[in-house]
This record gives structure tokens, C-alpha cells and sequence, in this order.
């Protein structure tokens, strides 16, 4: 079957060719530990595949940017919303790029052979996961940084002097970055009451551990304490991933649940501290109020939070699916995997609004006054308040090695993503040095995030955050379910996970058809364009940026979304014939989709509903459609 195709693509071909033979031989099998694909390779167990997925799904986010967001948006009443989201937008989203890398046994880009009109949306998922490992391996930094700080007693950001325990630190004016850690720590303090937000914490953060200069243009030098964090964190990823997922599935059983025992010890310790239970009712206790349901940006919050705390739109879930046997339940992977992600943003909303309850107890001001996101409560707020308990190294130290393991499994996705596209696109080169291609990405993405780690770096973080991992991640998403369901077709696909999974009812595919054909492209595109107009510039603090910085964060959103029409063009000046001719090839999958699926047509059904590839009473088959 195989060898009669002709294709630019050969090496995909015969990779294809050679899944396909593998998967004659016996797929049946779910449970035997050898892989199927003997190309690619499999999962070694389904346990080593659940918690990768749920390493990269429960991330950063998870723990500094949902509790953060339901406190702000009505407490308990932002649940409603949350979990209307997850059932209309997250879920359908996440099934999804798990049946098609699942399918064809492919990563986000070669999967686009379905249509290859929209390849493109492969690519601008990967430029962009790209983009947004450079940050998250910065943001790894960080916390090794405060992670060897807290081996230190006292804690270097704390308020305890000579045995006197400040209330509240005073802004402290005094250049520090010309200090050691350990002189700033003794000389500088005040127990003057002041403002919360001009803590010692947040001194200790911009001009010990940034060093932070005063805008984004001025870069300054490269913080060597931050480089070689970095270096030791893309050494790690890198030793982690010298064999895929053979490696870093064994990983994951530690750093995928370590995370849940260290929220867990700080939930109990939190539980017994003083204006815990005043934390607790501020994040979603009786202050609840279900009249912010009434506001626009409530709704547009939770679709976001939903949309990138599950890792949508990049590419991640797709190439870590591509490893799994064909027959695997999707289906139970799909809710198992998005409920345990919310349930731990929920769970870790507990931990830190108890401890958060605490600190605005001793200081005696409002919890409002301590209630920040992303950097500021995971490096200012929290460290402050865990250096008023006793013992607090220990629980400074559990608390940013959960946030390194919570960072590491999202990398590892994210590098992976990277590596599986290059073996994809060149199977025979790569095929057997994959440890020498892991330490080449890695090394390759440590120098590109050295711009990152000078004291304009922070900078630079929350520009490629804003601009990046903001609306880009909606167009891609919006363009997967729209090319699948309505280029491709919706019948097919749904025939074509029915291949892995059996046979369903009309009454199953209900609720999949409802979203994916009408409730999820709509409410995706809704969100994309509140999030457009509702967009303002990127600030850091009270620092804001220069014309030019916001010009070059659009131009790296651009470039991404750029990529889909450019290649689109690309493809159809290089096919023949008539533009209408071009046009329904390329929205037709490429012949590289063929060996594989024809295998599993003629594996799962039988010849009275296949005669020579196409199906009885259902859309034509893919081979049908492209010569025709």
C-alpha cells in the first residue's frame, strides 16, 4: 500500500508505512509493556503518560494565578463560571489535540497532513511554545535562586532582627546590588510600619535577586547568579529528556506528585495558624458574591484561566499523546486530566489564602493589602509571610521546590514539544540521537533566555507573557477546531476516534458534536476578541514600557500568527492546477495521512462498510477526497 505513494514527504511515508506494519502485528494488546511503535516509540505504562500530562497541565498557574482570580472575581460565585468553561471550552479543546496526536501517532505539525492548508497552525504552535519555554526556564531560575536562598538562617528576606520581630518592614532606600545577600540582610532593616508592598521581600526580589534596572531599555549586565540557576535548570531538563519520554516518564512520578504533598503539608500548617479562617472566606468562604456573575470580564477570565492552565493551542498535549498506544481510553483520560487540574487550583487556593489569612493577621491590615498574583505572591508576599513562622527555612524550602517540580513538568512538555517536531520532520537523522538533540535544544534554549536573566530581564518575561501566551494561544485554537470540524469534517474525525475507542452511541457524541461544532469555536472566538479589545499595555509595577518594546512585543505575536497564512500561500504556490483545484487539495489530507489510517480502517471495520477506502452511509474516506 505503502510503497505505491509518491510524496515530497517520503520519510513520512515510510515511518507511516512502518507504524501501520506494526500495528497489523497486534495493537489489540493494550496491556503488554513492549512498544507498538517501534519508530517512535510508546509510553511505557499508562501511569508514566497520565502523570506527565497532569505535570504539564498543573502548573505555575495553578497555585499563583486562580486563587488570585477567584477572590477577585466573586470568591466561591467564580466557580460557576470556572466550570462552565471547563465542560463548553476546556474540555472539548482537550479531547481533541488528544485524539489527534493519539490518531497518527504525530506531533502538531505533521498531524496538519489532515489539511494541509492549515499546517501552519502547527508551526505557530511551536514557534510559540518556544517562545514561552525561554520564559518558563527563566522563571525555573528564579525559584532555584530563592530555593538555595532559604538554606539560610535567618531567611535573607526576613524581618526578625537581634531577636525583634517587626510588625511590618520600612521601604528600604539603599542600593543593594553592590552587597552580599548576608550584609544586606544584617544592616538593612527597619521595624518601622509601613505599606506591605514596600516589604523587605520585595526589596530583596527587585535589587538582590533581579537587580532590576529602571526600564526595558536599559539592559544592564547579565545577573550571574540567575545564568548559572538557568544553567542548572536546562542541564536538568536536558538529563531528564536524554531518551524522551523513556526518561522523563520514569521522572515524573516524583515530580508530578510532590507538588500534591507539599500543598497538603502547607494546607494543615496553615489550617492552625491565626487568620487562616479569615483567609479561607476571603478565596471563596461567605464573602462569595454572585452579582460579579454579571460582569463580562468574570466570564472572560475563566475561559482564559480554563484555556491556559490545561496547555491548550501550543502543542503539548498533542505530542505527548502521540506516544500512546492506538487504543488507548481517551475518552477517560480526557476528564480525569482536566478535572484533576482544576481540583488543584482549587486545593492550592486553600493553602495559600490560609497562609495569606495569617500574614494579615500579625501585620493587622486588610488581606486585600497582601493579595497579589504571579511573582509578587510567589517571591514577595508568600516568602514574607513564611518567614514569620517557625522553623521557616523548612517551609521555604518546600515551598519553592514545589514550584521548581511544578515548573520542570510543564518544561518538559515544552521541550519535548520541540524535540518530537524535529524527529518528526527528520525521522531518519534523528531517530537514534535523541540524547544528543535534547542536549543541543536545551543548550540552545539556555542561550536564548540569557537576555532574560540581565536586570532588564524581568522585563522581557512580561513581555513575552503578555503578548505571547495571551491572545496567540486563542487564534491557534480557534483554527483547530475549525479546521478539523469543518475542513476536514466533523463526521471523519468522530469516525476516526471511533477507530481507538469502538463504537458509540448518537447519545455519547451529543455533547462532543454540541461544542466542537457550535459552543467551543464560538466561545473561543468571543474570548479572543474581548481579550483584543479589552487589552491594555503590559506594566511591571509602576514601571512602563516604551513605544518601540510594545512594537516588538506585537511583532513576536505576529510573527506567530503569521505563519498561518504564509504557509498556506507557500502551499498552494507549489501545488498544480487551477486555484480551485489547489484549494480543495490542500483542504484535503495530504497522502502521508494515508498508510496509517487505512491500516486501522481495515483493523476495526469490516469489508462490508470499507470497499477499496470508502465508507458505506458516511463521508468519503480521505484517499476518495484527495484524488477526486
Amino acid at each position: 500500500m505503502g510503497e505505491k505513494i509518491i510524496h515530497s514527504s517520503g520519510d513520512i511515508v515510510l515511518r507511516n508505512q512502518a507504524i501501520a506494519d506494526q500495528d497489523i502485528s497486534g495493537s489489540d494488546d493494550s496491556e503488554r509493556e513492549e512498544d507498538e511503535n517501534t519508530v517512535r516509540g510508546n509510553w511505557t505504562n499508562k501511569r508514566e503518560y497520565l502523570l506527565s500530562m497532569i505535570g504539564m497541565a498543573v502548573g505555575l498557574g495553578n497555585i499563583w494565578r486562580f486563587p488570585y482570580l477567584a477572590y477577585k472575581n466573586g470568591g466561591g460565585a467564580f466557580l460557576i463560571p470556572y466550570f462552565i468553561m471547563l465542560i463548553c471550552l476546556g474540555v472539548p479543546l482537550y479531547f481533541l489535540e488528544t485524539a489527534l496526536g493519539q490518531f497518527c501517532s504525530q506531533g502538531p505539525i505533521n498531524t496538519w497532513s489532515a489539511v494541509p492548508l492549515l499546517q501552519g497552525v502547527g508551526m505557530a504552535g511551536l514557534i510559540g511554545n518556544v517562545m514561552v519555554s525561554i520564559y518558563y526556564g527563566v522563571i525555573l531560575s528564579y525559584t532555584l535562586y530563592y530555593l538555595f536562598a532559604s538554606f539560610q538562617y535567618p531567611l535573607p528576606w526576613t524581618n526578625v532582627l537581634d531577636g525583634v520581630n517587626c510588625t511590618s518592614p520600612q521601604h528600604v532606600a539603599v542600593n543593594v546590588t553592590s552587597m552580599s545577600v548576608s550584609n544586606w540582610t544584617r544592616e538593612n532593616r527597619s521595624c518601622t510600619t509601613s505599606n506591605i508592598t514596600t516589604s523587605l521581600t520585595e526589596q530583596y526580589w527587585d535589587q538582590v535577586v533581579l537587580q532590576r534596572s529602571s526600564g526595558l531599555g536599559e539592559t544592564g549586565s547579565i545577573v550571574w547568579q540567575l545564568a548559572l540557576c538557568l544553567l542548572l535548570s536546562s542541564i536538568i531538563i536536558a538529563a531528564v529528556l536524554l531518551k524522551g519520554i523513556k526518561s522523563s516518564g520514569k521522572v515524573v512520578y516524583f515530580t508530578a506528585t510532590f507538588p500534591y504533598v507539599v500543598l497538603t503539608i502547607l494546607l494543615i500548617r496553615g489550617l492552625t495558624l491565626e487568620g487562616a479562617k479569615d483567609g479561607i472566606d476571603f478565596y471563596i468562604g461567605s464573602k462569595s458574591n454572585l452579582t460579579k456573575l454579571a460582569e463580562i470580564e468574570v466570564w472572560r477570565d475563566a475561559a482564559t484561566q480554563i484555556f491556559y492552565s490545561l496547555s491548550v493551542g501550543f502543542g503539548g498535549v498533542t505530542a505527548l499523546s502521540s506516544y500512546n498506544k492506538f487504543q488507548n481510553n481517551l475518552v477517560v483520560d480526557t476528564f480525569l486530566i482536566c478535572i484533576i487540574n482544576c481540583a488543584t487550583s482549587i486545593f492550592a487556593g486553600f493553602a495559600i489564602f490560609s497562609i495569606l489569612g495569617y500574614m494579615a493577621h500579625i501585620y493587622g491590615i486588610p488581606i486585600e493589602e497582601v493579595t497579589k498574583e504571579g511573582f509578587g505572591l510567589a517571591f514577595i508576599v508568600y516568602p514574607a509571610a513564611l518567614a514569620n513562622l517557625p522553623i521557616s527555612p523548612l517551609w521555604s524550602i518546600l515551598f519553592f521546590l514545589m514550584l521548581f517540580t511544578l515548573g520542570l513538568d510543564s518544561q518538559f512538555a515544552g521541550m519535548e514539544l520541540i524535540t518530537t517536531c524535529l524527529h518528526d520532520a527528520f525521522p531518519k537523522y534523528i531517530e537514534k540521537k535523541r540524547a544528543l538533540i535534547a542536549i543541543v535544544t536545551c543548550a540552545f534554549m539556555f542561550l536564548l533566555g540569557l537576555p532574560c536573566v540581565t536586570q532588564a530581564g524581568i522585563y522581557w518575561v512580561t513581555l513575552i507573557d503578555h503578548f505571547v501566551a495571551g491572545w496567540v494561544v486563542l487564534v491557534i485554537g480557534f483554527l483547530e477546531v475549525f479546521g478539523i470540524f469543518y475542513i476536514y469534517g466533523g463526521r471523519r474525525f468522530i469516525t476516526d476516534i471511533e477507530m481507538m475507542i469502538g463504537t458509540k452511541s448518537v447519545w455519547f457524541w451529543l455533547y462532543w458534536r454540541l461544542c466542537w461544532y457550535f459552543i467551543t469555536p464560538f466561545v473561543t472566538l468571543i474570548i479572543l476578541v474581548l481579550s483584543l479589545a479589552m487589552s491594555i499595555p503590559p506594566t511591571y509595577g509602576t514601571v512602563e514600557y516604551p513605544a518601540w518594546g510594545l512594537d516588538l512585543g506585537w511583532c513576536m505575536a505576529v510573527f506567530c500568527i503569521v505563519l498561518i497564512p504564509a504557509t498556506a500561500l507557500y502551499k498552494l504556490a507549489g501545488a498544480q492546477g487551477s486555484f480551485r483545484k489547489r484549494l480543495r487539495l490542500l483542504c484535503s489530507p495530504s497522502e502521508d495521512w494515508h498508510p496509517y489510517l487505512d491500516v486501522h480502517r481495515g483493523e476495526r471495520y469490516s469489508q462490508e462498510r470499507f470497499h477499496t477506502g470508502n465508507v458505506v452511509d458516511d463521508e468519503p474516506s480521505c484517499r476518495t477526497c484527495c484524488l477526486s
